[in-house]
């Protein structure tokens, strides 16, 4: 088998709006009540896929969840009149942010020799805590092969799960055994810890991954204090690389000296403070990035176009190219319309190791398929959203009917 990583990206819905559901999500907050773009923000997303293509990646897509969820106002005796907030949350397109969906261990890390994935419960914010349901039905549907893939239901709601991005995979290669560092908060401060150390446990239990190749590490406080409500806000990995802000983690030095305890060849890419501050970091979202590795054997940082139009991380961005590092290509790419609502590249995508071949193939993304995506977002997906428009039956229909008319181009109905 040809064993690839595979990046997942969600199709940016057409409830797409802002909100500003995400307590400690400064950018989400930052741009609550502003007017929104769906047809915009999903053809920014469906770009960066095609340039991702473009590098000769192997490519996948998960669907928008259904929105308005009305089971989720029925659910809790609502008709969305009631609040506002809570008629929001029935809006939210924020399943677009597919490392928040699950997290995945590869075949070659697991005891039973299959690619696990588990979906994140995401129960710290209502407006994502509906989503699990709906995502394992389409997990399972991607991933129906059960001779090399597991899907798990969510952890238990006592514990907090937020999916990828708070995990990190490490190995020489991408198909090679590889060290899983799983990331969790502390309470405490202004903004909420929403990985539980309890849940990332849970998960590597039901992965049935090897205790010396699992790490488990504490987000440091000040970064969730300062914004970086998920590790992959402060810290990327890319097989035997870590691209991290010296604050990412509570002992550095201590993360480093694990990580390479277990995997030698490990390298660290740390971009000092007093280069990159972490709220240069959070503004920028320059850790929010794909670090992959090309064809080529070369790895690329793609970066939302913010960070290059920074006026401090354009600068290091420049200095760590004119070095030796192991980070060769700097990609920007234009996700202004999700940036707005607090996700960049990164949390985009969810990444999977898997031979193309075991996955349901309407999930894998090709010209064709990307053509026959993009004319019905041109012509379904609302131009713009209002704050006041959330809510709107006749918008609603609107936004349910560009979901199924997609949902049947891809002959992907049975996830209406």
């Amino acid at each position: 088998m040809t064993m690839v990583e595979i990046n997942f990206d969600g199709i940016i819905g057409p409830s797409h709006n802002y909100a500003g559901l995400s307590l400690g999500n400064l950018a989400s907050a930052s741009h609550a009540g502003d007017l929104a773009y769906p047809r915009a923000a999903a053809l920014q997303g469906l770009a960066k896929m095609r340039h991702n293509m473009a590098l000769g990646l192997v490519q996948g897509f998960l669907l928008p969840l259904p929105r308005p969820n009305t089971a989720f106002l029925a659910a809790i005796g609502a008709d969305g009149t009631e609040d506002r907030r809570l008629n929001a949350a029935a809006w939210s397109a924020s399943s677009m942010w597919t490392a928040n969906a699950a997290t995945v261990s590869p075949a070659a890390d697991t005891a039973d020799g299959r690619c696990h994935l588990t979906a994140a419960n995401l129960v710290t914010m209502p407006h994502r805590s509906q989503e699990w349901p709906d995502t394992v039905k389409q997990l399972r549907l991607a991933f129906a092969d059960s001779a090399h893939f597991a899907v798990h239901d969510a952890v238990p709601p006592c514990f907090g799960d937020e999916g990828a991005a708070n995990h990190m995979r490490m190995a020489a290669s991408h198909d090679a055994p590889g060290l899983e560092i799983f990331v969790y908060g502390t309470s405490g401060g202004a903004f909420p810890a929403r990985q539980h150390q309890e849940a990332s446990r849970a998960v590597a239990r039901l992965h049935r991954l090897d205790p010396a190749r699992t790490l488990f590490v504490e987000q440091n406080p000040e970064a969730i204090a300062a914004g970086a409500f998920h590790n992959d806000v402060v810290a990327v990995a890319n097989e035997r690389v870590l691209f991290t802000h010296e604050q990412a983690f509570a002992d550095p030095a201590g993360t480093y000296a694990a990580i390479r305890d277990r995997l030698p060849e490990a390298e660290f890419v740390v971009v000092p403070a007093a280069e990159v501050s972490l709220a240069d970091a959070i503004q920028s979202y320059l850790f929010n990035a794909q670090l992959l590795t090309l064809p080529s054997g070369e790895m690329a940082l793609v970066v939302p176009s913010e960070a290059i139009e920074h006026s401090r991380v354009r600068p290091y961005l420049d200095r760590m190219l004119a070095g030796n590092g192991p980070i060769r290509t700097v990609l920007p790419v234009d996700v202004r319309q999700s940036m707005a609502n607090g996700g960049g590249p990164a949390c985009l995508r969810l990444r999977v190791v898997a031979d193309p071949a075991t996955v349901d193939p309407r999930f894998l993304l090709d010209e064709a398929k990307a053509s026959r995506i993009e004319e019905i977002i041109q012509r379904e997906w609302p131009e713009s959203i209002a704050p006041e428009q959330v809510g709107s039956a006749l918008l609603a229909e609107r936004v349910i009917a560009a979901r199924l008319l997609l949902l049947d181009a891809l002959d992907l109905s049975e996830l209406a």
